[in-house]
Parts: C-alpha cells; structure tokens; sequence
C-alpha cells in the first residue's frame, strides 16, 4: 500500500468516526471548497449546501461502516468506489432508518499534500 492510499484509507475512516460524532467541522474539513455532490433525486450541490443539511441534521444519531471495493491514485487525482452501510436514527425514533449501497468518490491532493473529497456521487439507498 503506498502512502497516498494509506492517507486516502485513513480519510475515509476520519469522515466515518466524525459522522458517528456529528463533527460536522471535521467532515468540512475533509472536502475542497469546490467540492460537488450528486445524489439521486437531487440537483448537485456543494459545501454550503452540505454544512446546512448537515448541521440541520444535528442530534441524529449515525453508525456505520465504509467498505474500499477499489481505490486508484492517478497523479494528483484518485478514485474510490465505496460500499456503505448506514443506519440513522432521528431524535425520539425508536429504530434506525437502514441505508446502503455504493458511492463513487473522485479525491483531489492539494498543495499541502493532503488528500481532499472533491466529488462525490451516492446512491445510498434505503435498505431492502
């Protein structure tokens, strides 16, 4: 494993424990400025966009995990096709909602050497 992938590895497991946490702050922190997301039924949107559902969503309680079905690192850019498995249970909510399903995640490097989640497209869906 090349230390590129082991930082893009460690990313993923970062934006994961800060989704459980509800630190809306370091998930930003994982993303470019310019950063697009597609999801189903939706119009892309970007980091604003995201902060606001995010912190909306506040007190919601996430568990989950993120399986690598393949990562690639072509230069500066690098590709991640994710399995993910969430459940997230509303304020008050006796069960958790079951979600899963694929993501394909595009990742720049930036100046600083860090990786970055530049695009990102879910099709998480509710579990069946």
């Amino acid at each position: 494993m090349t230390d590129d992938e082991r930082a893009i590895r460690e990313l993923i497991d970062t934006w994961m424990a800060a989704s459980r946490a509800g630190d809306t702050d370091t998930i930003l922190s994982l993303m470019t400025d310019d950063v697009v997301f597609s999801v189903p039924g939706m119009e892309p949107f970007g980091k604003a966009a995201f902060e606001a559902a995010s912190r909306a969503q506040q007190g919601m309680r996430v568990d989950g995990t993120a399986q690598i079905v393949e990562l690639q690192v072509l230069g500066e850019w690098a590709f991640v096709r994710n399995r993910i498995e969430i459940a997230v249970t509303p304020p008050g909510a006796a069960q958790p909602v079951q979600r899963a399903g694929y993501t394909l995640t595009l990742l720049r490097k930036a100046a600083s050497g860090r990786w970055l989640l530049a695009r990102d497209a879910n099709l998480v869906d509710v579990k069946k």
